[in-house]
């Protein structure tokens, strides 16, 4: 019979030895493609067997090993690493798919190595979603920032390697420098640093210290993308578009938005920051990113650059969520991860079908490009309404759910920021969607210019089901809003 912890083993170590499955298949693409894509299906059947155990109330756990007391190497599944994992592993199928039509219609090179870095990625970013304390989470962190950078140099290019420099730099500066001290702290200051429902910080700081160790994580925790060390994210838009969407929705950036919420909700505790006041100036933090970020893709004319700084300012709408401290704005910040994942992946999965089809890839090209892509610039539009926060998409859940939590806490100015935030983000993506459908397309002379349809058939296969998902989750929030109210109950 498999148990529980058996499921939270083959979760981990799936997606390693589907790497190595990759790589000895490497010299026959279908086979090697096949065992990524098998791989894939077999993570979320595993993550999916542990769904009703932890929606029943039960915290599977396996502790591997002890380095120093208090500092174990151990895993356990509540609620947020539930959610995250689900989005992880859901989205490695999708993204597979679509990197068979992306890689092989641009000719990409290094195909073998590319598959095998993103099966370890997705290992990485497992371990991280089961960490049962900073300390493991700390160690998946750092791993998924090394297995990532081949990712993001993949082409080779100066540009390449100039943005992996700056991605490597300011992930590990931020964790070694600000995200490791904090975690060393917190294990001298409270013995452990297990995640535990209500905090293990209650009466252990000052209100300055407090406040002072929080900055250093969520600070340390560059992957969240909170302004000023999130250059890291526009940087890294060099890498061929899977990676990009691997960045942006599947992995990365999810990492350090679930890493922020989960220490505010299980190392200091709600009550404890409420109490305290901790938490009071990373909504001014949170709320200047949204705003910043926005104005800055609004004048993006590059469409990569224009998501990058999207995901940016979306981010930033988790951390608000999480640092507003009420039921409803924690539930906003668990439903904003998998309505972020999966509405900017389909972004992200329309940019490089563009790049693919037409090689464009700036705003200001995309004129009549609806009228030859019609199902890629379909999903584009369901994608940009769950950004902005408009039914039918899944944006509009999380959305709803952090401004009746502003307006629960009387934070006016926080509603007044996401007002303002959903007229940008209106600004930057409607024009986009304008252009697609409602200009003539120009012909400007060029082989990709005209002539041009859909791209391969494998991208917008993945692009649709990742626009239907963006739909679904709009009418059918059930398992995140479970899984938000596990949370919350402890």
């Amino acid at each position: 019979m498999i148990t529980d912890e058996m499921l939270v083993l083959a979760a981990l170590a799936v997606p390693s030895a589907g790497s190595a499955a990759i790589l000895l298949c490497g010299r026959w693409p279908n086979l090697r493609e096949a065992a990524t894509l098998a791989t894939a299906t077999l993570l979320l059947f595993c993550v999916l067997a542990l769904l009703p155990t932890v929606l029943a109330g039960g915290r599977p756990g396996v502790h591997l090993f002890e380095l120093l007391p208090g500092l174990p190497i151990a895993f356990s599944v509540e609620p947020l690493g539930m959610l995250f994992a689900l989005v992880a592993s859901s989205l490695w199928i999708v993204n597979s798919l679509y990197s068979i039509g992306y890689m092989r219609g641009n000719g990409e090179q290094h195909q073998t190595r590319f598959y095998i870095c993103f099966a370890l990625s997705i290992a990485a970013a497992i371990g991280i979603a089961f960490s049962a304390n900073m300390f493991t989470l700390f160690v998946f962190y750092e791993l998924l920032t090394l297995i990532t950078y081949p990712l993001v140099t993949h082409h080779g290019t100066d540009k390449a390697r100039a943005g992996g420099r700056i991605y490597l730099g300011l992930l590990i500066g931020t964790s070694v420098v600000l995200l490791l001290p904090a975690l060393v702290f917190t294990w001298h200051v409270a013995g452990t640093t297990d995640f535990t429902p209500g905090g293990i910080l209650q009466g252990r700081l000052s209100d300055i210290a407090l406040g002072g160790l929080l900055a250093l994580y969520v600070f340390g925790i560059g992957k969240a993308a909170l302004m000023p060390f999130h250059r890291w994210l526009p940087a890294a838009m060099v890498a061929p578009t899977p990676v990009s969407a691997l960045l942006h929705a599947v992995a990365v950036v999810k990492t350090g938005v679930f890493s922020v919420v989960k220490i505010i909700v299980y190392i200091f505790g709600a009550e404890t920051l409420i109490e305290q006041g901790g938490a009071d100036w990373l909504t001014a933090v949170a709320g200047f990113t949204i705003v910043a970020a926005s104005i800055v893709a609004l004048r993006a004319d590059n469409l990569k650059r224009r998501l990058a700084y999207s995901t940016v300012s979306q981010l930033s709408y988790v951390v608000l969520a999480a640092a507003l401290l009420t039921p409803y704005s924690l539930a906003a910040a668990v439903l904003h991860i998998a309505a972020h994942a999966v509405g900017k992946i389909t972004l992200f999965f329309a940019a490089g079908a563009i790049y693919t089809a037409a090689h464009k890839t700036n705003v200001s090209e995309l004129d009549g490009i609806g009228r030859r892509m019609p199902w890629t610039m379909a999903a584009f539009t369901i994608g940009a309404l769950s950004m902005i926060g408009l039914p039918p998409a899944a944006g509009f859940i999380s959305k709803w759910y952090l401004l009746s939590g502003a307006m629960a806490a009387e934070q006016w100015a926080i509603v007044a920021v996401l007002l303002a935030s959903t007229l940008l983000t209106a600004g930057y993506f409607m024009p986009i969607v304008y252009r697609a459908f409602f200009r003539a397309p120009v012909d400007d002379g060029h082989e990709h210019g005209h002539a041009h349809g859909e791209a391969p058939l494998p991208m917008v296969a993945a692009l649709t089901v990742t626009a239907a998902g963006t739909l679904a989750l709009f009418f059918f929030p059930d398992v995140p809003l479970a899984l938000a109210r596990q949370m919350l109950g402890g």
